[in-house]
């Protein structure tokens, strides 16, 4: 009886020593599926997320981050009805900084604005609630088709910035 409850107290794992071991081999500290997330503010649903898998690697000490490796779809929806839609087929998302990389057939609907982003990546700053990238673009309004390479964003899509562009764009005076 002795013998079986000493093999019984060795077996034990401190849950730091897990967490270690799970980083070293660069494992995820958690897996979920078929995620559907719905955030609410006064009873409100202001927030949707949808992913088939995410990874979390919290357990990284420097930059913790949860990965979406088969996609990620996030829609944030306005009290007055209007929504905004994130979609991509990769995303990665840093706890501390707050910003999420979202890659491969990028789209960034505004419905009220009628407004469309579509590019290969993307950068969100949810702190500061902006979209920024460096690749080809294309960003359809409206009235108007603009292609380019860097395109910078509220995360709306109402106020943009374009660095280099072509297309037909109209001005009013």
């Amino acid at each position: 009886m002795v013998l079986i409850t000493a093999m019984f107290f060795s077996c034990t794992n401190d849950v730091k020593e897990v967490r270690d071991f799970l980083a070293d081999k660069n494992l995820p500290i958690g897996e979920a599926y078929k995620i559907n997330h719905k955030h609410t503010d006064s009873g409100r649903v202001d927030i949707k997320m949808r992913a088939p898998v995410m990874l979390d690697f919290s357990n990284r000490e420097n930059h913790p981050y949860n990965e979406f490796p088969k996609g990620i779809k996030i829609t944030s929806i306005e009290k007055n009805g209007d929504s905004v839609t994130v979609e991509g087929d990769y995303a990665k998302s840093y706890r501390k900084t707050e910003v999420s990389e979202i890659k491969n057939n990028v789209v960034v609907k505004n419905y009220a604005q009628k407004n469309k982003l579509v590019t290969e990546q993307i950068y969100w700053d949810q702190k500061t609630h902006y979209f920024f990238t460096e690749k080809k673009f294309a960003f359809y309004t409206a009235t108007d088709t603009i292609y380019g390479t860097g395109f910078e964003s509220t995360e709306d899509l109402k106020t943009w910035w374009v660095k280099n562009q072509s297309g037909v764009i109209n001005i009013k005076e």
